[in-house]
């Protein structure tokens, strides 16, 4: 059975880019909290997709409205109205208290319009002179990798070897509010500033308390527009149905994408007041997909399951269960020197072990133990499950966890 999962490894090989490093692991079937691979081995899935599947693998209620949507219509494209559109456009503005959504496919997308925007209510509202708008962001920053996001990044393998880069942005140190205000000193051509409440492909990196107020603060009385990029940290995996909410403030402009369509097929969303969507006028912005019935039908399902299942309350709850249990561990072992999170977005830093071993090999060895998880900036683990997790299977995963660690003494 090994020889058919190395079969399907070497045909990705063979014929695909080699632009991904993926865990050794060929997953034909998932459900809920865990995936089943090509020889029957069932794991603990502790990234989810990178928080796509928040509302776990294959949801029931999500998967029968695809069905049904799919055997009706499922693209329209925007040359023409249709019977869903509008109605997923109140409910999600309703839901998340805007005027307007302009809906997208991937998160990446969902950044270049929030971009688009920004840009153009610089000009038409704020009023900066044309072409000298700037969009400021984070170091450590990750929003995709099309040519606004890499040219956005201070990460070399994001962007080293793939110049020129878009110009009109720049770059801050994350969680460093006097160098926010400086900048926005410095600069009245700033239109927007764009970052994730909690940087997630960064290793969880979680802002001080009062981070994102003063940030919001400090956007209101520099008249700077203030994106929140919660496509990772967004839909209950942090604990609240937005990061943002952690410390109640409204952002600006709020990008949405992976579990809005609980992992079933790509959906994404920008929301905003009228005064910056109305700025884009048709044939200005869209996407032939963006807003396709199939999509509208999958993302109100997906945004009535974070409700009806209270998964925001079990990502708190399991969260604090998580760390408590990483903590716990940090005693017992000295590979383990930082815990970090909210909610069920959390991290671990493993130091050096063995010859040279980092957090890749304990990856290797968590999947030889039935759990898989991804490193990330080489000695960072990331842990994202389902927020379905129960305590019970969240305790089991943790034993996984600290049994494989302690087993690498």
């Amino acid at each position: 059975m090994k020889e058919q999962a190395s079969y399907y490894i070497e045909l990705e090989h063979h014929y695909g880019a080699h632009n991904y490093h993926p865990i050794p692991v060929v997953i034909e079937k998932a459900a809920g909290i865990h995936v089943w691979d090509t020889d029957g081995n069932c794991y603990f899935d502790f990234l989810s997709a990178y928080s796509a599947v928040n509302q776990g693998h294959c949801h029931p209620k999500i998967v029968q409205a695809m069905i049904d949507q799919a055997q009706k219509v499922t693209l329209t494209s925007r040359a023409f109205h249709n019977n869903l559109l509008g109605e997923y456009e109140k409910y999600i503005c309703n839901y998340f208290g805007y005027d307007k959504v302009l809906p997208m496919n991937t998160g990446v997308e969902g950044g270049e319009t929030a971009i688009k925007l920004a840009r153009r209510w610089g000009y038409q509202v704020k009023g900066i002179p044309e072409n000298n708008a700037e969009v400021l962001f984070v170091e450590g920053n990750f929003w995709g990798r099309t040519m606004a996001a890499i040219s956005s990044s201070n990460d070399p393998s994001s962007y080293a070897g793939f110049g020129p880069y878009m110009p009109g942005f720049s770059l801050i140190p994350y969680n460093n509010i006097d160098a926010l205000e400086q900048a926005f000193k410095n600069n009245p051509n700033i239109a927007a500033f764009m970052f994730e409440p909690i940087q997630g492909e960064a290793g969880v990196v979680v802002p001080d308390a009062g981070y994102l107020q003063k940030v919001r603060a400090l956007c209101s009385q520099y008249n700077v527009l203030m994106i929140a990029d919660e496509v990772q940290t967004g839909l209950c995996r942090t604990g609240k149905l937005l990061a943002c909410d952690h410390e109640q403030i409204k952002p600006d402009l709020l990008i949405l994408g992976k579990a809005l369509s609980g992992g079933l097929l790509p959906v994404s969303a920008v929301l905003a007041s009228d005064e910056i969507m109305l700025t884009i006028q048709p044939g200005e912005h869209g996407s032939t997909y963006g807003g396709n019935p199939l999509a509208c039908a999958v993302a109100i399902a997906a945004l009535e399951v974070l409700k009806d299942e209270k998964l925001a309350e079990n990502a708190e709850k399991m969260g604090e269960i998580f760390r408590y249990r990483m903590q716990q561990l940090m005693q017992k072992t000295n590979l383990v020197s930082t815990v970090r999170g909210k909610g069920l977005l959390n991290a671990i830093i493993i130091q050096p072990f063995g010859d040279n071993k980092t957090a890749w090999d304990v990856c290797l060895k968590l999947k030889e133990h039935g759990l898989l998880a991804k490193q990330t900036h080489g000695d960072i683990i990331r842990f994202a499950p389902p927020l379905v997790i129960n305590e019970s299977q969240m305790h089991q995963a943790c034993d996984i966890i600290e049994q494989t660690l302690l087993n690498l003494h």
